[in-house]
């Protein structure tokens, strides 16, 4: 029989298998293994709480987070709640029908699997290379319908959004003035030369 820690930690890498993942990934990451790396793990059974510390790494596919440390909260033998922390904790993804990775940052990021949510604190940002990205101090992901709410209704919590220029389709190349025809000169009536007969 298994030691409890050792149940408790294989219930942990079971239930995130079970996590449903952000609208970003890659459909395909869900079907990978999952790998916890850090520097020490704590791993209490009666409280159903595991707690990462030390570069804390975890990989799904393409999935990766990293942080400083993580808290995983289990209820009923499932995850009810991850929090990553770092400085800053860092989310990166590859999206479906995408080749730029998905990327999030922010002091602390929290997932509420009940809710199908995760919450972004402090200096938090979203963005994905060559496009759009926004920050702000609180972002709001809603995973089930893909929404995104950012601040925190205070004067100093701004939201900064930067949008990259579009390329426009309609606008087509002007095309290039066809060359003039050369036109032979023209000949004076009465000045035109006999052709040349043979003697």
């Amino acid at each position: 029989m298994l030691p409890a820690s050792s149940r408790l930690l294989r219930g942990c890498v079971v239930s995130l298998l079970c996590l449903p993942l952000p609208a970003w990934p890659l459909s395909s990451d869900r079907n990978q293994p999952i790998n916890i790396e850090a520097d020490s793990a704590t791993l209490n059974e009666a409280s159903g709480i595991s707690t990462y510390r030390g570069n804390v790494h975890l990989r799904q596919g393409t999935l990766q987070l990293h942080g400083d440390n993580m808290t995983v909260q289990m209820r009923d033998d499932r995850i009810d709640k991850v929090v990553l922390t770092g400085n800053p904790a860092t989310y990166v993804q590859t999206p479906d029908d995408a080749e730029e990775d998905q990327h999030a940052e922010a002091g602390r990021i929290e997932y509420y699997a009940g809710e199908n949510r995760m919450i972004l604190l402090d200096n938090a940002r979203i963005w994905q290379s060559g496009m759009d990205q926004f920050s702000s101090d609180r972002i709001v992901y809603n995973l089930a319908d893909n929404t995104v709410k950012a601040g925190g209704g205070s004067s100093s919590d701004r939201v900064r959004i930067t949008l990259q220029p579009r390329k426009s389709d309609d606008t087509a190349p002007t095309p290039e003035p066809a060359p003039a025809a050369e036109s032979e000169p023209a000949t004076a009536p009465g000045n035109e030369t006999p052709a040349d007969t043979a003697p």
